[in-house]
């Protein structure tokens, strides 16, 4: 009992960082961004014709790196997955994947939607651990699709998450921080999860929730 508030408790002390993080993103990053986009804008009606094309772009560039930056910070604060749910969050984040070119991601949704059933908490602790399925694709696997499946029954929520990397030999990474974290984020709602890969043929991570 004594280690499940502990881990509990460093979860909430994560989620909390990472919502200051989101705030900072969209407030502080997000405004520089906008001064700057507003000095171009400024900037464009004072240069000659044949740069303000090359402005333009740069205008461009900048407007998709502030919107990415939003998108971000809204995937990094727990109240708007509360809000969403963890469908439209992940949706919301394989959709910023897929604009960001790193690979193609998929998520395909089975079963009567049972989420309104499913604590918002869980909902949160759910999606970050498919966040960091996801973040250690994109670092390590080389992989060009990701697939995210949501299968609901009477009772249990099935969740894989499959990538076709590199895999990993699953020797190596049991003590590795990323998914000890999953593990303990899994413990704390009486979910399951496995993560499954072999050198070449991709990795997997299934997650079975018991619906209350």
């Amino acid at each position: 009992q004594f280690e499940g508030e502990l881990s509990k408790s460093r979860l909430e002390i994560q989620e909390q960082t990472l919502k200051n993080i989101g705030w900072e993103l969209h407030d502080n990053v997000g405004q520089l961004l906008s001064v700057a986009n507003m000095q171009l804008n400024i900037l464009s009606t004072q240069v000659a014709d044949k740069v303000k094309e090359q402005l333009r772009e740069s205008q461009e560039v900048l407007k998709k790196t502030l919107a990415e930056v939003r998108s971000l910070s809204k995937s990094l604060n727990s109240d708007v997955i509360k809000n969403l749910g963890f469908e439209q969050s992940i949706k919301n984040e394989l959709d910023r994947i897929n604009r960001l070119n790193f690979l193609k991601a998929e998520l395909n949704i089975k079963g009567s939607s049972a989420e309104n059933r499913i604590d918002v908490n869980d909902q949160t602790i759910i999606f970050r651990i498919l966040q960091e399925f996801i973040s250690n694709t994109i670092k390590h696997s080389n992989a060009n699709n990701l697939e995210i499946l949501i299968d609901y029954t009477d009772d249990e929520l099935f969740i894989s998450a499959s990538d076709d990397g590199v895999g990993f030999d699953e020797g190596q990474v049991k003590s590795s921080s990323g998914l000890i974290n999953m593990n303990k984020r899994a413990d704390l709602i009486n979910a399951y999860i496995e993560l499954n890969s072999l050198k070449g043929k991709g990795v997997t991570l299934t997650l079975n929730y018991p619906i209350k």
